[in-house]
């Protein structure tokens, strides 16, 4: 049996998405910024598409400017913004300590080599970000807070509504990564005091190779991409018009079957998590206990014990693919920046799982894993002198 549980990693492109993008490989192929007939077709195709997107989020069409990536999004909104506000005089960035490396490398590039100040904040055991250390932490130096909207390791979701309308009353402009969070959730951008927004279209059954940043009206980050007049003169390079497309098939689709999607994932996700804290002795949940506030798909786990990269390997070996954390940094042997950040102990983060459920997950395939994992778990601790002296500081051995 094959069991993908990996989608937050990436998901597979929808056969709805696939069957409206593949006319705009061939005989709709014109330059949208051509001024001829024959591509006036895609030009109304990329509008079509983003109109599809902007009334996924309750935006204008003209707030909505698609990019290659939620990472080039990620990039252009900070690099963008600071790079503007350092000519006020502005040069401090807020984030936190468990964001997607699409942001914490560039708020290092930009500290490096930009000179720009970066406030990192702290997380609690569950992985939230307190409004209140928000608050506390804007100067009036201040020129961007960027949280992301839900956690891609372990799902905890950010009081988004709240910290945006802190960043609103002291006029900060707020940026959110919801790579994650568009893919799973209902975002109003309007009622969420959100002025920024990053998105990724392939983590929602479209295609890799196209994401999209929401912009409020009024807020204007200096071009990531110099070059033609693309996007309204913000995004220079010809668009990549069948993912432009199937982004918009996507987000279309994701909206008419949201709840659905959501009810079927967590009722999933929660079986899981029942079963694996019943079946493997001392294996501990990580991120939000409470199931709302958690992304409907997300299972973290810790096995005391055990090598996280060494369960992964035994479970491709049945059959099973999952993660470890995010799949931009699983060539790293460091233990996870955002379960550290949580107060793990590294033996604990670096025997981590997660598991990503979504379209392709059956009842089948959790109780295959429910009955694979308990098996692959119990044989590692027999070999590991670490579960032992576990076993021994609690006087069990």
């Amino acid at each position: 049996m094959f069991v993908y549980m990996d989608h937050t990693a990436t998901t597979p492109t929808s056969p709805e998405v696939l069957k409206a993008m593949m006319p705009y490989f061939g005989e709709n192929f014109g330059n949208p910024s051509s001024v001829y007939s024959f591509s006036r077709k895609s030009r109304s195709a990329v509008e079509k598409a983003r109109t599809q997107v902007a009334q996924a989020l309750n935006a204008d069409s003209s707030e909505i400017f698609f990019t290659s990536s939620g990472t080039e999004a990620d990039n252009w909104a900070l690099k963008g913004t600071l790079d503007k506000a350092r000519l006020t005089g502005k040069n401090h960035l807020i984030t936190t300590q468990i964001e997607h490396h699409a942001i914490l490398h560039t708020a290092e590039y930009l500290h490096k080599f930009e000179g720009v100040d970066v406030t990192y904040l702290p997380v609690d055991s569950e992985g939230f970000v307190n409004p209140d250390d928000v608050k506390a932490a804007i100067t009036d130096k201040t020129a961007l807070v960027s949280i992301m909207f839900a956690n891609n390791e372990v799902g905890t979701i950010q009081p988004i509504k709240e910290i945006g309308a802190i960043c609103r009353e002291r006029k900060i402009p707020f940026h959110t990564d919801a790579v994650q969070g568009a893919a799973h959730l209902d975002i109003d951008v309007k009622a969420m005091n959100i002025d920024m927004l990053s998105m990724s279209a392939h983590k929602m059954y479209g295609p890799k190779g196209v994401g999209a940043l929401f912009l409020r009206k009024g807020m204007r980050p200096e071009n990531f991409m110099h070059g033609g007049a693309q996007e309204h003169k913000h995004r220079a390079s010809t668009e990549n018009i069948a993912g432009i497309v199937g982004f918009g098939e996507a987000m279309e689709i994701l909206k008419t079957r949201l709840n659905e999607d959501k009810a079927i994932n967590s009722a999933r996700r929660d079986k899981l998590i029942a079963g694996i804290l019943d079946k493997i002795p001392d294996a501990k949940l990580n991120g939000a206990v409470c199931g709302d506030k958690r992304l409907p798909n997300n299972i973290n786990f810790s096995f005391i014990g055990v090598e996280g990269e060494t369960l992964l390997l035994d479970l491709d070996a049945r059959g099973i693919s999952a993660s470890t954390g995010s799949a931009c940094s699983s060539e790293s042997l460091d233990p996870s920046h955002v379960l550290l950040a949580l107060g793990l102990k590294h033996e604990m983060a670096h025997g981590s799982l997660r598991f990503t459920i979504g379209r392709l997950t059956t009842d089948e395939q959790i109780d295959y894993v429910l009955e694979v994992l308990p098996e692959i778990v119990a044989r590692r601790r027999a070999m590991s002198p670490l579960w032992e002296d576990y076993l021994k500081s609690k006087g069990e051995n």
